[in-house]
């Protein structure tokens, strides 16, 4: 059994930079190479690519992995991909004759299961699951676990190609085989969902979307994370010698807190997970070490994903630049969207269902508090959306007339006319696992994997935070930014966003969890906010982590028509809040920032 093993995520999405899996191949001495791909709604993306007959998983896995299969196979490397998408047997076949240009010999294991698109008028038979589909899905597909792609490596497979499971499995899976870990050894399940959960973007782990970014050096050549994982659950964060990037106790806090929810019941498919007490420690240059996860029984159902046609949408872009731009913009993107109601309405077509102006650069994301008319240079955004794409093809039409009958210095749409495009939407179910059939294909055999059952009961809610600030005590001292004693990192699930904010020291703790509370999040996104926030701590990370729900305009990043749909730009925003800390905590000046052990 292996003492220690090293595993390598080259890509953290569809469409991630090729240069990594060359870099991870040639510098990394790794056992294993993984790579998520998937979305919530890429699973949409692949059927539109499967209807053109261009394969239903993801090019990237062949394209990048190609060129580098006849190292991978002499350095005895093994790969893991989710790749797979809507067509793990397509995306295996491509890998196969890629291989075989190369004189490479690889046995190939295909996870299936996930894909429950037939079973969808069956699986209604449940009311609740009825209510929560829609009622022509384009896809349906469960969110598997670890223990396929155990069995696949169990088996010999030299690579595990699976359709959509959860992304930090594609780590737990290496693991659980590497180590023998059995389906009730829970607090290591959860170590390893803590260590794939890591890995999964990519470079945001290694210095990517890093609150100082500044601080962070080679951008040009970051650095793709490896975890260095031993049989008690810890491991240690790291990258490639030479590279870019930056791995710290900052940097890998940030991506722990990326888009978890409740940190003390993070539900996965082998696993409940409890981070609360996960501790970080600086063990030198670019090497964060992690421990401290607990975990508790699995529930009895996978989460389902399904994505349906919700209408079209459409944005158009231009620059307003000059004398009180942000104010031109405003007025001219209003007018753009009265106009082709109006000619729309003529054509025959109903109103545009939902609408949308923002003008980039005059504050509009921040609410209209904070908006700024004299703003001299902005990018105005006009969308809207329709169940027809002809009423949209109206407002194309519409919005360059406007440098010609409006306001002066509206320029820059080099990028041609915005055409109306697809709006895809996205709906979760939870499927009973005794519903979903999983095998593991592996040379001519089919193996059925036994998926533990789980619990019945659902996992308990770990307790809020009092999101009132009524125990805040004395708050003297100097007024400074969020930023000025926190990291943050934001994203979405669904029409949700998450956002962490994490102490730069353990001493600024009592001010964020007294002064960032709930109600000022809530107050400082009221005109986005459709739901509520929760708050709930992780003491071992010096954090907070906060859900906003049905806050992003949409169900899913293709159905909303804001500037920033998955909420990528709620950390930074954030960040600007005002808080007030003692001068003598400010003038702290200790190494390690966002909560070293």
């Amino acid at each position: 059994m292996a003492q220690e093993i090293r595993i390598g995520c080259w890509a953290g999405a569809w469409g991630d930079s090729s240069a990594y899996a060359r870099q991870l191949v040639e510098r990394g001495d790794l056992d294993y190479l993984i790579a998520d791909h998937l979305a919530e709604v890429t699973m949409a993306l692949l059927a539109r690519r499967r209807t053109r007959d261009a394969g239903g998983y993801v090019p990237d896995v062949v394209e990048s992995l190609g060129p580098l299969l006849g190292r991978i196979r002499d350095q005895g490397l093994r790969l893991i991909t989710n790749g797979g998408g809507l067509d793990p047997h397509g995306c295996a076949a491509a890998l196969r004759a890629a291989a075989a240009r190369s004189g490479v010999d690889l046995r190939i294991a295909v996870v299936m299961g996930d894909d429950l698109l037939d079973q969808a008028d069956d699986l209604r038979a449940d009311p609740r699951i009825a209510a929560a589909l829609p009622p022509r899905p384009l896809t349906l597909n469960a969110y598997l676990g670890a223990r396929p792609i155990c069995v696949a490596l169990d088996g010999g497979a030299d690579v595990v190609v699976t359709g959509r499971c959860a992304d930090s499995a594609l780590a737990l899976g290496a693991l659980m085989h590497e180590f023998g870990w059995d389906d009730q050894a829970y607090d290591l399940l959860s170590a390893g969902s803590l260590v794939g959960h890591i890995l999964e973007c990519g470079t945001q782990c290694t210095g990517g979307l890093f609150t100082d970014w500044e601080t962070v050096p080679g951008w040009d050549d970051m650095g793709a994370p490896i975890a260095v994982c031993r049989e008690d659950g810890t491991a240690v964060i790291t990258k490639a010698p030479g590279t870019g990037g930056l791995v710290s106790v900052g940097t890998v806090a940030e991506q722990i807190v990326y888009e978890i929810g409740d940190p003390g019941a993070y539900v996965l498919p082998d696993v409940v997970c409890d981070w609360r007490a996960v501790r970080l420690e600086q063990r030198g240059p670019d090497r964060v070490a992690v421990q401290g996860a607990r975990g508790h029984p699995p529930t009895t159902a996978y989460k389902a994903s399904a994505t349906y046609r919700d209408g079209h949408r459409l944005v158009g872009t231009a620059m307003v630049g000059g004398l009180d731009a942000g104010a031109k913009a405003r007025r001219a993107g209003h007018a753009i969207l009265a106009r082709a109601g109006r000619l729309a309405g003529a054509a025959g077509h109903g109103p545009f269902t939902h609408t949308s102006v923002e003008v980039i650069g005059a504050g509009d994301t921040y609410g209209r508090d904070r908006r700024n008319d004299a703003a001299h240079e902005v990018v105005l955004k006009v969308a809207a959306r329709h169940p027809d794409a002809a009423a949209l093809a109206v407002l194309a039409r519409e919005v360059a007339p406007a440098a010609l009958a409006m306001a002066p210095g509206i320029t820059g749409m080099f990028g041609g006319r915005a055409r109306p495009a697809p709006a895809i939407g996205v709906a979760s179910a939870l499927v009973a696992k005794d519903r979903v059939r999983v095998r593991v294909h592996l040379d001519d055999e089919v193996r059925e994997v036994a998926i533990a059952p789980g619990r019945a009961c659902a996992p308990a809610a770990s307790p809020p935070l009092d999101g009132s600030g009524r125990e805040c005590g004395d708050r003297r001292g100097e007024p400074v930014p969020l930023s000025r004693i926190a990291h943050a990192r934001s994203g979405d699930k669904g029409n949700d966003a998450n956002i962490g904010v994490i102490a730069r020291l353990p001493e600024y703790l009592p001010a964020i969890r007294e002064q960032v509370t709930a109600e000022r999040v809530r107050e400082f996104f009221e005109h986005h906010l459709e739901g509520d926030v929760t708050a709930w701590e992780l003491p071992g990370l010096y954090a907070v982590n906060f859900l906003l729900t049905d806050v992003l305009g949409g169900a899913g990043g293709t159905t909303s028509l804001r500037y920033d749909p998955q909420g990528k730009a709620y950390a930074s925003m954030l960040l600007e809040l005002p808080v007030t800390v003692p001068s003598a905590l400010l003038d702290l000046d200790r190494p390690a920032p966002g909560g070293a052990v």
